[in-house]
């Protein structure tokens, strides 16, 4: 989300949510965050130790041992991975010489075939997401942690996968139930620890608008699946919620509130998208028009500082009908270099058009002026829009509340900057 301040408002998100701190949350379970990108939960059992994720990197993960290890000298013999993504299983290497099991859910959709062919184009785009190569001080915050170290993963993987919807198991005198819960990702779960009352939940939930597209590129993620996952949570009436990001939720009243509205909010998200192609509306009419219920709107769990309500709309509308959005004008649409090539001329030609981006400029309508700019560049090469360029993606970032999109920007001025080497 483009805000006044944006930038300002990000940086206040990140430092309410990502305070380093384990929280006990009885004398067996504990909830360490910030420990690294992601958090893990570790519980104690009678003889070894349980750890439900491991953090995003072997620095992390060495972290996460060494507290461990200041609470007992139990061996990690049992990791429980809550989804896939490789900041929750980075850090498991570190616990090879004790772990026995590993436990994982297959996907309940399996991948596109020739997902890897697309690997090198998709990682360009995380680093523009996940804004690797900008410095400390130019990251704010990874949007739902502390910054990864650059460490590495070491990831073990799984020695039982399940493929069940529940399974319940008692590991070293532990009992769990382990759900099935697709939402952010497909094989995601939660686990439940019914003498605590206390949920893991992996990335279903975690304190800002939830990434129900990523624009590192992703397929699809079932955002009707997500809404029905967060409803089971909600039926589990826990005390503790214990999020793969951001800060626990402690007291069982406050769980269902957050839970039950940050579901809502989702979901009115998602009818309000249908019911704009339902009333035959384009892709960027449906943007337009979605928008939160204002009981939900300002709720600081709620934030734009992940994803972005804006992409979810585009997501969802792509998910359901395609990439048509039925205007006759967009089946066959010239290319950005035929565009340019008939647009200039008729604004007055180049040096009008670079006008144009100048005057954008100075009204401070930086998107406005990120346009023209691509239509200039793609009808030819200038230094000196190239420039103009690289300063609407640096203000653009400025107002981008979401780290997602302010990182995106940043790395793009950057690979802007290198063209004029």
């Amino acid at each position: 989300m483009l805000q006044t301040n944006g930038e300002e408002k990000l940086r206040a998100y990140a430092e309410r949510e990502f305070p380093k701190q384990l929280l006990k949350v009885s004398e067996r379970v504990y909830h360490a965050l910030s420990y690294g990108h992601s958090n893990a939960t570790i519980i104690i059992a009678a003889n070894s130790v349980i750890l439900v994720d491991t953090l995003n990197s072997r620095e992390s993960g060495a972290r996460l041992k060494a507290e461990i290890e200041n609470l007992t000298d139990k061996p990690v013999k049992t990791i429980i991975y809550t989804h896939s993504h490789l900041d929750h299983r980075g850090g498991s290497g570190v616990f090879r010489d004790t772990v026995e099991e590993i436990i994982a859910f297959a996907p309940v959709n399996k991948p596109l075939k020739y997902n890897e062919k697309i690997m090198r184009g998709l990682g360009a785009r995380t680093v523009r997401q996940f804004g690797y190569n900008l410095s400390d001080e130019e990251l704010i915050t990874q949007g739902i942690g502390i910054r990864e170290d650059k460490s590495g993963y070491e990831m073990l993987p799984a020695t039982t996968i399940y493929d069940e919807d529940i399974v319940e198991r008692e590991i070293d005198g532990v009992k769990l139930k382990l759900v099935r819960a697709p939402g952010e990702t497909d094989d995601q779960i939660f686990v439940w620890l019914e003498e605590e009352k206390a949920l893991c939940s992996g990335d279903n939930y975690y304190a800002c608008w939830p990434n129900l597209y990523a624009i590192r590129g992703s397929s699809y993620r079932d955002v009707a699946a997500w809404v029905d996952s967060l409803g089971k949570m909600l039926e589990y009436n826990a005390e503790y919620l214990l999020p793969g990001h951001t800060r626990p939720i402690v007291g069982a009243d406050k769980v269902r509130e957050v839970l039950t509205n940050y579901r809502a909010a989702i979901e009115s998200v998602l009818l309000q998208t249908l019911e704009c192609i339902e009333k035959g509306m384009g892709l960027d009419e449906a943007v337009n028009t979605v928008k939160l219920p204002s009981e939900l709107a300002n709720l600081p769990y709620l934030g734009e500082h992940y994803g972005s309500i804006d992409w979810s709309v585009r997501s969802i509308y792509a998910g359901y009908v395609g990439w048509f959005d039925g205007a006759a004008v967009n089946l066959h649409r010239l290319s950005a270099k035929e565009r340019a090539n008939e647009l200039i001329p008729a604004l007055g030609g180049a040096e009008r058009v670079s006008t144009m981006i100048k005057k954008a400029q100075e009204a401070q309508k930086w998107q406005w002026s990120l346009e023209l700019c691509e239509i200039f560049l793609a009808l030819e090469d200038s230094e000196e829009v190239l420039q103009l360029k690289i300063k609407a993606l640096r203000e653009l970032a400025k107002l981008e509340t979401s780290a997602n999109g302010r990182h995106y920007y940043l790395v793009s001025a950057y690979e802007a900057e290198e063209k004029l080497k």
